[in-house]
C-alpha cells in the first residue's frame, strides 16, 4: 500500500531459556504470529493483560528486540535484520514514550541537557538553532516558564512534569512513528487525564502515528482510531474503536471490558463475569484456543486447533464462534 507507514508479518519473538548444557533449547513465545499494518497519522491502542505480549511487540518494532521470525517494514523498507548500525536513520524516525519517567531520565542530567541530547547526537542545528527548539518543546509540553525548568534535575520535579519531559524528549525529533508503554501507569490518578490529553494533542498537531500501549480499556477511546486485544503472545481481536466498545466479539475482549471499574456508586455491587484462572504458560501454550482454559463458551474445537483470524467487515476476531 502506497499510503502504509508500517507493516508487520507474521512476527514472532522467542526468548530462549537457558535450562542447562544437555538441555534442549526452551523458549517462551512472548508474541507469536503477529500481523497488521498501520498508516501514517493514526493510532493503535495495544490492550492487553500483563504478560500479554504487547511491550515485547511494541520494543521489537522499535528494534530494540530482535524478531525470530516474520517480517518489520517500515516505509516500505524490510528492518527485520537490520544491526544496530544501520538503524540510525530509523531511530530518527521512531520514539518511544517510557512506563516508568523517574528511571527513564538520567538523573546527572539537567532537562535542558536532556532535551539537547537527541539533536547532539543527530548533528541538528546550531547551539543557538538547538536552544530555540528545546525551548519550544518545553512550552508544547507545558513546562513554563522555560528559564526555570531548563536547569533542573529531574528530582527536583514531580512525576507528572517528568513525564512531559519524557514526552518532549520522544517528539523533538519529530518521528513518524511513537509507541507509548503505559505513559500515564505510574502517575496518580489525578493527573493521569492530563498527560493523556496532551500526547493526544501533540499526536494530532505533527500527525504522529501512535502506538498507546496499556491494560486499561477505560482510557484508549481518548485517541486511538484502532484498538487491538493482545493475549498470551496473539493479537485475538482488532477493529476501529467505536466498532470494538459497541460490539466486542471475543470472550476476552468482552472480559476487559467487565474489567473496567464503574463509575456510577449505584452499580459498583453488581457482580460481573471474569474469566477463572491466569494467562497460559508460553512456554507450553495449550494447543488449540490460547483463551480456551478460561472461556465460558469454550467448545471441543476450542481445545485442538487454534482459530484463524476471522474477518467482519473491519473487524478481524480470533475466535472459532465466528466460523
Amino acid at each position: 500500500m502506497k499510503n502504509e507507514l508500517l507493516r508487520v508479518e507474521d512476527l514472532k519473538v522467542w526468548f530462549d531459556i537457558k535450562r542447562g548444557l544437555l538441555s534442549k533449547p526452551v523458549y517462551v513465545r512472548a508474541v507469536d504470529g503477529v500481523s497488521f499494518t498501520f498508516n501514517p497519522g493514526e493510532s493503535i491502542s495495544l490492550v492487553g493483560e500483563s504478560g500479554s505480549g504487547k511491550t515485547t511487540l511494541g520494543k521489537t518494532i522499535l528494534r530494540l528486540y530482535k524478531p525470530t521470525g516474520g517480517k518489520i517494514i517500515f516505509e516500505g523498507k524490510d528492518i527485520t535484520n537490520n544491526e544496530s548500525g544501520d538503524m540510525k536513520w530509523y531511530r530518527r524516525e521512531t520514539a518511544l514514550v517510557q512506563q516508568d519517567p523517574f528511571g527513564a531520565l538520567p538523573p546527572h542530567f539537567n532537562i535542558y541537557r536532556i532535551l539537547e541530547e537527541p539533536l547532539i547526537i543527530n548533528n541538528i542545528g546550531t547551539k543557538e538553532e538547538r536552544r530555540d527548539i528545546i525551548y519550544r518543546a518545553m512550552e508544547e509540553v507545558r513546562l513554563t516558564p522555560v528559564e526555570d525548568f531548563a536547569p533542573k534535575y529531574p528530582h527536583m520535579i514531580s512525576g507528572g512534569q517528568m513525564q512531559r519531559v519524557v514526552i518532549a524528549r520522544a517528539l523533538i525529533m519529530r518521528p513518524k512513528l511513537v509507541i507509548a508503554d503505559e505513559p500515564v501507569s505510574m502517575l496518580d490518578a489525578s493527573v493521569r487525564v492530563e498527560i493523556l490529553e496532551l500526547l493526544r494533542g501533540m499526536q494530532e498537531k505533527y500527525n504522529t502515528s501512535l502506538i498507546y500501549i496499556t491494560h486499561d480499556l477505560a482510557t484508549v477511546r481518548m485517541f486511538s482510531h484502532w484498538i487491538f486485544i493482545m493475549y498470551a503472545g496473539e493479537i485475538v481481536e482488532r477493529a476501529l474503536t467505536r466498532e470494538l466498545l459497541s460490539d466486542p466479539l471475543h470472550p476476552y475482549t468482552n472480559a476487559l471490558l467487565n474489567a473496567i471499574p464503574e463509575p456510577d456508586p449505584e452499580n459498583r455491587n453488581i457482580i460481573k463475569e471474569v474469566p477463572p484462572g491466569e494467562p497460559p504458560d508460553l512456554v507450553n501454550p495449550p494447543p488449540g484456543c490460547r483463551f480456551a482454559p478460561r472461556c465460558a463458551r469454550v467448545m471441543d474445537i476450542c481445545k485442538e486447533k487454534p482459530p484463524e483470524l476471522e474477518i467482519k467487515e473491519r473487524h478481524w476476531v480470533k475466535c472459532w464462534l465466528y466460523r
